[in-house]
């Protein structure tokens, strides 16, 4: 099994004219390639600015990450948002979906910013929906379907580019129970084919159901722990 993240004494620093803050302080992790891993921690544990070093989104003050070998430091803008584009799947708390598309639309979007011709995208997209169990819904704008269904498009937009890496950010934060299963059911699919996801959350519940807790506290790796077979 190969090595698709690794980071090396990660540590980020904001500065203002009065302090600084020190978001991470030395993170040393790997996650291999298939492995369902969830990083959870408190309001102001750092999980939130590891996410986004993690999805390219904001890069390290010191220390090293490297994604499927490469560094991403040495990456250009162009480079970084194609990284963003093409081999990381995001879904957030906020589904972040727009209101005048249908769902195949939205689903279609990050391949539209590929370049993919559009009969193309148009069978990926409605794959995609096939693949979270939606494709009876791909003609629905969000405000016709319910909150887990918005989040099933969301990952179904996550997925379509078939990413390296799918970066979950509290994505059952604003779900009630039912959905929050339905999500988590969802997650455990796609693991069980082989999809490597990074799931940051704050509930010990929804952690419970990767293969693999980091315990991020205070902007440091507490604990590292495989999940306990019954």
């Amino acid at each position: 099994m190969s090595t698709l993240i690794e980071l090396a004494d990660v540590r980020k620093s904001y500065e203002t004219e009065n302090f600084s803050v020190h978001a991470l302080r030395g993170i040393d992790a790997e996650i291999n390639e298939g492995e369902y891993v969830a990083v959870i921690g408190p309001s102001g544990s750092g999980k939130s600015t590891l996410m986004n070093i993690l999805g390219c989104l904001d890069v390290p003050t010191s220390g090293t990450y490297h994604l499927a070998g490469q560094d991403v430091s040495t990456m250009t803008e162009a480079e970084l948002a194609e990284v963003r584009n093409r081999r990381i799947g995001f879904v957030f708390q906020q589904f972040h979906l727009l209101s005048s598309m249908t769902a195949l639309r939205n689903v279609e979007l990050p391949l539209v910013y590929a370049g993919v011709h559009r009969t193309k995208r148009h069978q990926l997209a409605l794959d995609a929906l096939e693949r979270v169990g939606l494709a009876d819904r791909a003609e629905h704008k969000p405000g016709e379907l319910s909150g887990g269904q918005q989040q099933r498009v969301a990952v179904a937009r996550a997925l379509v580019t078939e990413p390296a890496l799918l970066l979950a950010d509290e994505p059952t934060g604003n779900l009630d129970s039912e959905s929050t299963a339905d999500i988590l059911d969802l997650f455990d699919e796609l693991s069980a084919m082989g999809r490597t996801i990074v799931l940051i959350t704050h509930e010990r519940d929804v952690a419970a159901r990767a293969g693999r807790e980091l315990v991020v506290r205070d902007g440091a790796i507490l604990t590292d722990t495989e999940a306990s077979v019954a």
